[in-house]
Protein backbone atom coordinates (compact mmCIF):
# COMPACT_ATOMS: atom_id res chain seq x y z
CA UNK A 1 0.00 0.00 0.00
CA UNK A 2 1.62 3.19 -1.21
CA UNK A 3 0.98 6.51 0.38
CA UNK A 4 2.06 10.15 0.74
CA UNK A 5 3.62 10.73 4.75
CA UNK A 6 4.57 13.65 6.72
CA UNK A 7 8.55 13.90 7.36
CA UNK A 8 7.59 14.08 10.64
CA UNK A 9 6.02 10.29 11.13
CA UNK A 10 8.94 8.49 9.75
CA UNK A 11 12.58 7.65 11.46
CA UNK A 12 15.76 5.52 10.43
CA UNK A 13 16.05 2.27 11.35
CA UNK A 14 19.13 2.00 13.89
CA UNK A 15 19.95 -1.24 13.13
CA UNK A 16 20.30 -0.36 9.44
CA UNK A 17 23.21 -1.78 7.69
CA UNK A 18 24.33 1.74 6.64
CA UNK A 19 26.19 4.12 9.20
CA UNK A 20 28.14 6.58 6.64
CA UNK A 21 25.88 8.57 4.17
CA UNK A 22 28.47 10.73 1.54
CA UNK A 23 27.53 14.43 1.77
CA UNK A 24 28.09 15.04 -1.67
CA UNK A 25 26.29 11.92 -3.16
CA UNK A 26 23.43 12.49 -1.03
CA UNK A 27 23.44 16.29 -2.67
CA UNK A 28 23.41 15.28 -5.93
CA UNK A 29 20.23 13.24 -4.78
CA UNK A 30 18.48 15.75 -3.80
CA UNK A 31 19.10 18.04 -6.78
CA UNK A 32 17.96 14.97 -8.84
CA UNK A 33 14.72 14.66 -6.77
CA UNK A 34 14.17 18.48 -6.98
CA UNK A 35 14.38 18.71 -10.53
CA UNK A 36 12.43 15.14 -11.29
CA UNK A 37 10.54 13.79 -8.25
CA UNK A 38 10.80 11.01 -6.23
CA UNK A 39 11.02 8.27 -8.90
CA UNK A 40 10.75 5.16 -6.63
CA UNK A 41 8.91 5.63 -3.19
CA UNK A 42 10.95 4.34 0.20
CA UNK A 43 9.80 1.46 2.09
CA UNK A 44 8.13 1.79 5.44
CA UNK A 45 6.55 -0.22 8.07
CA UNK A 46 4.15 0.83 10.78
CA UNK A 47 6.36 1.25 14.08
CA UNK A 48 4.31 0.10 17.06
CA UNK A 49 7.04 0.88 19.28
CA UNK A 50 7.78 4.43 18.60
CA UNK A 51 4.61 5.12 16.76
CA UNK A 52 5.09 6.56 12.96
CA UNK A 53 6.79 4.62 10.56
CA UNK A 54 10.38 3.02 10.22
CA UNK A 55 12.15 3.06 7.00
CA UNK A 56 13.20 -0.47 5.40
CA UNK A 57 14.42 0.95 2.69
CA UNK A 58 15.29 4.24 0.97
CA UNK A 59 17.19 6.24 3.70
CA UNK A 60 19.08 8.13 1.59
CA UNK A 61 16.21 9.44 -0.30
CA UNK A 62 14.17 10.61 2.67
CA UNK A 63 17.86 12.25 4.01
CA UNK A 64 17.86 14.11 0.50
CA UNK A 65 14.16 15.52 1.28
CA UNK A 66 15.01 16.87 4.71
CA UNK A 67 18.10 18.37 2.97
CA UNK A 68 15.52 20.15 0.06
CA UNK A 69 13.00 20.60 3.68
CA UNK A 70 10.09 18.92 1.91
CA UNK A 71 7.70 18.09 4.62
CA UNK A 72 5.70 14.74 3.11
CA UNK A 73 7.00 12.08 1.56
CA UNK A 74 6.16 9.39 -0.77
CA UNK A 75 5.96 5.75 0.95
CA UNK A 76 4.95 2.34 0.25
CA UNK A 77 4.05 0.66 4.14
CA UNK A 78 5.00 -2.86 3.94
CA UNK A 79 3.37 -5.63 6.92
CA UNK A 80 6.88 -7.65 6.63
CA UNK A 81 7.21 -9.15 10.24
CA UNK A 82 10.45 -10.28 10.07
CA UNK A 83 12.98 -8.22 11.06
CA UNK A 84 16.08 -9.81 9.64
CA UNK A 85 14.00 -10.06 5.96
CA UNK A 86 13.52 -6.33 6.42
CA UNK A 87 17.49 -5.85 7.10
CA UNK A 88 18.19 -8.29 4.13
CA UNK A 89 15.76 -5.94 2.10
CA UNK A 90 17.47 -3.19 3.08
CA UNK A 91 20.82 -4.59 2.37
CA UNK A 92 20.55 -5.50 -1.47
CA UNK A 93 19.46 -1.69 -1.91
CA UNK A 94 22.88 -0.23 -0.64
CA UNK A 95 25.77 -3.35 -1.48
CA UNK A 96 26.08 -2.05 -4.55
CA UNK A 97 26.30 1.68 -3.86
CA UNK A 98 29.77 3.27 -4.02
CA UNK A 99 29.56 4.75 -0.27
CA UNK A 100 28.76 1.95 1.26
CA UNK A 101 31.68 1.20 3.01
CA UNK A 102 33.62 -2.23 3.46
CA UNK A 103 33.12 -2.76 7.13
CA UNK A 104 29.29 -1.82 6.93
CA UNK A 105 28.89 -4.52 4.13
CA UNK A 106 30.98 -7.10 6.10
CA UNK A 107 28.61 -6.34 9.64
CA UNK A 108 25.96 -6.73 7.47
CA UNK A 109 26.73 -10.03 6.41
CA UNK A 110 27.57 -11.40 9.42
CA UNK A 111 24.52 -10.20 11.51
CA UNK A 112 22.65 -11.69 8.49
CA UNK A 113 24.89 -15.08 9.50
CA UNK A 114 24.34 -14.85 13.18
CA UNK A 115 20.37 -14.12 13.01
CA UNK A 116 18.80 -16.10 10.32
CA UNK A 117 18.01 -19.72 10.70
CA UNK A 118 19.90 -21.89 8.38
CA UNK A 119 21.83 -19.26 6.92
CA UNK A 120 25.82 -19.57 5.28
CA UNK A 121 28.33 -17.69 3.62
CA UNK A 122 26.94 -19.38 0.20
CA UNK A 123 22.95 -18.19 1.02
CA UNK A 124 24.36 -15.03 1.54
CA UNK A 125 26.35 -14.95 -1.37
CA UNK A 126 23.59 -15.67 -3.57
CA UNK A 127 20.91 -13.85 -2.16
CA UNK A 128 23.14 -10.07 -2.99
CA UNK A 129 24.98 -11.45 -6.26
CA UNK A 130 28.10 -11.58 -5.16
CA UNK A 131 30.90 -14.84 -5.32
CA UNK A 132 31.51 -16.89 -2.08
CA UNK A 133 34.96 -15.50 -2.37
CA UNK A 134 33.90 -11.98 -2.32
CA UNK A 135 31.51 -12.78 1.01
CA UNK A 136 34.08 -14.50 2.68
CA UNK A 137 36.68 -11.55 1.88
CA UNK A 138 34.67 -8.96 3.70
CA UNK A 139 33.70 -11.02 6.08
CA UNK A 140 37.57 -11.35 6.70
CA UNK A 141 37.62 -7.98 7.17
CA UNK A 142 35.78 -8.19 10.75
CA UNK A 143 39.56 -9.87 11.55
CA UNK A 144 41.32 -6.44 11.40
CA UNK A 145 42.55 -4.81 14.73
CA UNK A 146 40.96 -2.10 15.24
CA UNK A 147 43.29 0.37 14.43
CA UNK A 148 43.37 -1.19 10.95
CA UNK A 149 39.45 -0.95 10.79
CA UNK A 150 40.05 3.38 10.90
CA UNK A 151 42.72 3.12 9.20
CA UNK A 152 40.98 1.31 6.32
CA UNK A 153 37.41 3.88 6.87
CA UNK A 154 40.02 6.96 6.65
CA UNK A 155 40.93 5.83 3.36
CA UNK A 156 44.50 5.92 4.14
CA UNK A 157 44.72 1.80 3.39
CA UNK A 158 42.52 0.07 0.80
CA UNK A 159 39.83 -2.74 0.54
CA UNK A 160 42.86 -5.11 -1.07
CA UNK A 161 45.60 -4.31 1.56
CA UNK A 162 43.03 -4.65 4.27
CA UNK A 163 41.76 -8.19 2.91
CA UNK A 164 45.67 -9.52 3.07
CA UNK A 165 46.40 -7.65 6.60
CA UNK A 166 43.25 -9.58 8.11
CA UNK A 167 44.55 -12.58 7.18
CA UNK A 168 47.54 -12.40 9.71
CA UNK A 169 47.43 -13.17 13.63
CA UNK A 170 46.93 -10.21 15.75
CA UNK A 171 50.42 -10.22 17.07
CA UNK A 172 51.49 -9.84 13.24
CA UNK A 173 49.20 -7.09 12.76
CA UNK A 174 50.47 -5.13 15.39
CA UNK A 175 54.06 -5.77 13.52
CA UNK A 176 52.55 -4.78 10.42
CA UNK A 177 50.73 -1.72 12.20
CA UNK A 178 53.90 0.21 13.53
CA UNK A 179 55.91 -0.43 10.02
CA UNK A 180 53.16 1.40 8.72
CA UNK A 181 53.32 4.07 11.44
CA UNK A 182 56.95 4.54 10.83
CA UNK A 183 56.20 5.30 7.11
CA UNK A 184 57.62 2.10 5.76
CA UNK A 185 55.23 1.34 3.10
CA UNK A 186 55.16 3.85 0.27
CA UNK A 187 51.65 2.44 -1.54
CA UNK A 188 49.21 -0.02 -0.92
CA UNK A 189 51.01 -2.31 -3.41
CA UNK A 190 54.03 -2.38 -0.76
CA UNK A 191 51.34 -3.71 2.11
CA UNK A 192 49.71 -6.34 0.27
CA UNK A 193 52.81 -7.70 -0.68
CA UNK A 194 53.99 -7.44 2.84
CA UNK A 195 51.25 -9.05 4.08
CA UNK A 196 50.99 -11.72 1.46
CA UNK A 197 54.86 -12.53 2.64
CA UNK A 198 54.51 -12.84 6.59
CA UNK A 199 50.66 -14.91 5.73
CA UNK A 200 53.44 -17.25 4.10
CA UNK A 201 55.71 -17.06 7.11
CA UNK A 202 53.11 -17.36 9.46
CA UNK A 203 51.99 -20.60 8.10
CA UNK A 204 55.62 -21.80 7.66
CA UNK A 205 56.40 -20.87 11.11
CA UNK A 206 53.71 -23.19 12.00
CA UNK A 207 55.06 -25.79 9.89
CA UNK A 208 58.38 -25.67 11.27
CA UNK A 209 57.49 -25.67 14.93
CA UNK A 210 55.11 -28.81 14.24
CA UNK A 211 57.82 -30.30 12.10
CA UNK A 212 61.43 -29.97 12.12
CA UNK A 213 63.11 -30.47 8.94
CA UNK A 214 65.16 -33.67 8.18
CA UNK A 215 68.50 -33.56 7.43
CA UNK A 216 67.78 -34.86 3.69
CA UNK A 217 65.76 -31.48 3.99
CA UNK A 218 68.36 -29.03 5.22
CA UNK A 219 71.07 -30.97 2.31
CA UNK A 220 68.28 -29.53 -0.56
CA UNK A 221 67.60 -26.51 1.47
CA UNK A 222 71.40 -25.89 0.90
CA UNK A 223 72.31 -26.90 -2.46
CA UNK A 224 69.17 -24.86 -3.93
CA UNK A 225 70.92 -21.75 -1.54
CA UNK A 226 74.16 -22.18 -3.50
CA UNK A 227 72.36 -22.53 -7.00
CA UNK A 228 70.57 -19.77 -6.71
CA UNK A 229 73.72 -17.43 -5.51
CA UNK A 230 75.55 -19.31 -8.41
CA UNK A 231 73.22 -18.24 -11.27
CA UNK A 232 72.91 -14.25 -9.42
CA UNK A 233 76.67 -14.24 -10.04
CA UNK A 234 76.41 -15.48 -13.67
CA UNK A 235 73.71 -12.56 -14.20
CA UNK A 236 76.06 -9.62 -13.08
CA UNK A 237 78.86 -11.24 -15.27
CA UNK A 238 76.33 -10.96 -18.09
CA UNK A 239 75.54 -7.81 -17.33
CA UNK A 240 78.73 -6.11 -18.23
CA UNK A 241 78.20 -8.16 -21.68
CA UNK A 242 74.85 -5.96 -21.69
CA UNK A 243 76.61 -2.69 -20.34
CA UNK A 244 79.18 -2.87 -23.52
CA UNK A 245 76.09 -3.49 -25.70
CA UNK A 246 74.53 -0.64 -24.47
CA UNK A 247 77.39 1.45 -24.37
CA UNK A 248 78.34 0.25 -28.56
CA UNK A 249 77.04 3.41 -31.24
CA UNK A 250 73.74 2.16 -33.18
CA UNK A 251 75.37 2.77 -36.41
CA UNK A 252 78.09 0.48 -35.52
CA UNK A 253 75.98 -2.01 -33.87
CA UNK A 254 73.69 -1.97 -37.55
CA UNK A 255 76.54 -2.47 -39.40
CA UNK A 256 77.70 -5.66 -36.83
CA UNK A 257 73.94 -7.12 -36.59
CA UNK A 258 73.37 -6.48 -40.41
CA UNK A 259 70.13 -9.20 -41.31
CA UNK A 260 69.76 -10.11 -37.89
CA UNK A 261 68.38 -6.93 -35.81
CA UNK A 262 65.26 -8.16 -35.94
CA UNK A 263 66.01 -11.32 -34.01
CA UNK A 264 68.32 -9.88 -31.82
CA UNK A 265 65.81 -7.21 -30.57
CA UNK A 266 63.47 -9.92 -29.41
CA UNK A 267 66.05 -11.86 -28.09
CA UNK A 268 66.47 -8.84 -25.98
CA UNK A 269 63.20 -8.18 -25.55
CA UNK A 270 62.74 -11.49 -23.64
CA UNK A 271 65.59 -11.07 -21.60
CA UNK A 272 64.19 -7.49 -20.03
CA UNK A 273 60.94 -9.46 -19.79
CA UNK A 274 62.31 -11.82 -17.25
CA UNK A 275 64.49 -9.29 -16.06
CA UNK A 276 61.56 -7.57 -14.90
CA UNK A 277 60.29 -11.04 -13.35
CA UNK A 278 63.21 -11.85 -11.29
CA UNK A 279 63.39 -8.17 -10.08
CA UNK A 280 59.57 -9.29 -8.86
CA UNK A 281 60.57 -12.56 -7.03
CA UNK A 282 63.71 -10.63 -5.19
CA UNK A 283 61.08 -8.20 -4.05
CA UNK A 284 58.77 -10.41 -2.90
CA UNK A 285 62.02 -12.72 -1.52
CA UNK A 286 62.95 -9.51 0.59
CA UNK A 287 59.28 -8.91 1.68
CA UNK A 288 59.78 -12.48 3.12
CA UNK A 289 62.96 -11.63 4.86
CA UNK A 290 62.17 -9.09 6.54
CA UNK A 291 58.55 -10.56 7.30
CA UNK A 292 60.75 -13.64 8.67
CA UNK A 293 62.37 -11.14 11.36
CA UNK A 294 58.93 -10.14 12.53
CA UNK A 295 56.40 -13.12 12.25
CA UNK A 296 54.67 -14.22 15.59
CA UNK A 297 53.18 -17.94 15.56
CA UNK A 298 49.66 -17.69 16.95
CA UNK A 299 49.59 -20.36 19.62
CA UNK A 300 45.87 -21.38 18.07
CA UNK A 301 47.28 -22.65 15.26
CA UNK A 302 49.19 -25.22 16.41
CA UNK A 303 48.71 -28.90 16.42
CA UNK A 304 46.66 -29.91 19.70
CA UNK A 305 50.09 -32.34 20.71
CA UNK A 306 52.06 -29.47 21.00
CA UNK A 307 52.32 -27.00 23.82
CA UNK A 308 51.07 -23.24 23.08
CA UNK A 309 53.93 -20.75 22.24
CA UNK A 310 54.26 -18.40 24.87
CA UNK A 311 53.41 -14.50 23.70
Amino acid sequence: MQRVLKMSQVHRNPRQPREYFNEDTLNELAASIDKYGLMQAIEVRPDDQQGGYEIVAGERRWRAHQILGRTKIRATITSEKSEIQRFKRSMSENVNREDMTPFEEAHGYQRILDEEEGATPESVSEDFGKTLTYVKLRLQLLELRTEFQELVEDGRIGTQAAVQIAQLNLANQGAMLSKFVRGEFKSDNEIVHFAFAMKQQQDQAVLMIVEELTEEQRTERATAQKKTQTTLDDIERLAAKLQEIAKTDALKLAEALEGHLGVRTEQLERVSGLLTRAKFQLKQAKAHAEAKELVTVNPQALAPEHEPVAA
